[in-house]
């Protein structure tokens, strides 16, 4: 089959070698042309803008930083909706609001061409050996058709309901994931501080009723004081407020979300937005005293 992917960042050049690692015809394209060179020596065809990737393809897939960056190159000059074929089919894999998916489907439609929101969670490590958690909204019976492409980026593949379901699913387990990194940091902090080792900690409570999955990422992670990005402290501050503003949107009280979502803009004032998730707890380790580290 012909694919397209457009965005070859942290997360999509990983994505894009393992379609073109399942046998199939690559076609790319990204804001910085020297993200393709890699994915063109393994065979990719670099086109020069998404219509041209669209227009190429049979499915086309897009991940992308933000909400922005997905209605441009869907819907801008040159864009996937400009070349995409009649039947065709395309996937953003970014996290994004449903919003802005329902807009890009009500127009994709108009060319009779099928738009799923596809968000994907597992980091860049998911990404790199496809185990990816991938959550889509769209037309049931044309996503039983790609399954099996998106199985060479994912071994969760979660059909959750028309267009916007997936991308709310990611903003609820998103704003979950951020809150957890909060609110560990704030209670490991009292075992530290308490006198018990913060491996001691991890060790007890990966046993108890405590244990979560961020936790686990802490041990390489910040444990380790390694924050190079598996995911941006930049890219979780914006997720919080799509979760926020969809809140708003539908009438829901976010009381406890506004609280974390002033932690992260204080940790993106501080310079941190390059950095993992993981670094938001540094402003604890600071009201603290204390730091959390092997």
């Amino acid at each position: 089959m012909k694919v397209g992917f457009v965005g070859l960042g942290l997360m999509g050049k990983w994505m894009a070698k393992n379609i073109l690692s399942g046998g199939h015809q690559l076609l790319i394209n990204d804001i910085d042309s020297n993200t393709g060179e890699e994915l063109a020596q393994m065979g990719a065809i670099w086109k020069d803008t998404p219509a041209k990737v669209a227009s190429g393809s049979d499915i086309v897939f897009t991940s992308l930083p933000n909400p922005e960056s997905v209605i441009s190159v869907a819907l801008g000059e040159n864009g996937i909706l400009e070349g995409i074929n009649t039947g065709s089919s395309y996937y953003d894999l970014s996290t994004t609001d449903p919003s802005t998916m329902k807009e890009i489907y009500d127009k994709a439609s108009l060319k009779k061409a099928f738009v799923f929101d596809a968000p994907v969670s597992g980091g860049t490590n998911g990404a790199k050996d496809g185990s990816l958690c991938i959550m889509v909204g769209g037309d049931e019976t044309e996503f039983e058709k790609h399954k099996s492409i998106l199985e060479l980026m994912g071994n969760e593949i979660i059909y959750c309901g028309g267009i916007g379901s997936g991308a709310t699913c990611k903003i609820v387990n998103n704003l979950i994931g951020m809150t957890l990194n909060v609110v560990l940091a704030e209670a490991l902090s009292i075992g530290v501080k308490g006198g018990v080792p913060v491996m001691k900690l991890y060790e007890t409570i990966s046993k108890s009723t405590g244990n979560t999955f961020i936790m686990h990422t802490f041990t390489n992670g910040l444990f380790a004081r390694n924050f190079n990005p598996g995911f941006k402290l930049s890219l979780g501050a914006k997720d919080i407020g799509l979760a926020t503003k969809l809140a708003e949107s539908l009438e829901v009280p976010t009381e406890v979300s506004k609280i974390i979502q002033e932690r992260f803009l204080k940790a993106l004032e501080r310079g941190w937005g390059e950095e993992s998730t993981h670094a938001v707890a540094k402003l604890q380790e600071e009201l603290s005293g204390i730091q959390l580290k092997k």
